[in-house]
């Protein structure tokens, strides 16, 4: 049976509160701050995803990028980067290093100011495994929560992304049992 959220909870924050020489750390704030915990989630999720992509060498936003292009060939470089929140600045290095390794390529768009990304037939193939790492991961994320709890989960994020950035919220795809 799976343990009730609160006791995950003050189990993890057991691991965090003391200091080297054993004195409690006292978190204040932090510990009902809902940025904190989003933040500390964030960090669990980017080191499960590390454990299970380590030998790919592909980072979580590097994965985003390549299914994005994948799902949408030939969308431009600011769209992605648009879409996936990331600053065109960082942007330009992570297609450099994605293309370096020749997962994808810059093909000058129509109106020959921009490019448009594509897959390669590499990046296509490679892909194939990272999906199923992908699923893996997720198949550990959502192991910590129940049906009810993934759907809550996903509405209340949703709801803070479409308020703080004035989008709607996205509908995320059926819960699936995996």
């Amino acid at each position: 049976m799976k343990r009730d959220l609160s006791d995950r909870a003050a189990l993890q924050q057991s691991r965090l509160d003391a200091s080297e020489d054993g004195a409690p750390i006292n978190f204040g704030a932090l510990t009902a701050g809902l940025g904190y915990a989003l933040r500390r989630a964030q960090l669990a999720s980017f080191k499960s995803f590390q454990q299970l992509f380590g030998e790919s060498g592909i980072t979580p936003a590097q994965y985003s990028a390549l299914l994005i292009i994948e799902l949408n060939p030939g969308l431009r470089q600011n769209q992605v980067s648009d879409a996936l929140g990331i600053k065109r600045a960082n942007f330009v290095g992570l297609i450099d290093k994605l293309e370096e390794r020749r997962l994808v390529e810059r093909i000058q768009a129509a109106d020959r100011r921009s490019y448009a990304l594509h897959l390669t037939e590499e990046g296509r193939k490679f892909m194939a495994s990272l999906h199923a790492l992908n699923t893996a991961q997720e198949q550990r994320l959502r192991a910590a929560l129940t049906p009810q709890q993934r759907t809550l989960l996903l509405d209340a994020l949703n709801a803070i992304v479409s308020s703080i950035d004035g989008v709607p919220a996205r509908a995320g795809p059926p819960d699936e049992e995996t």
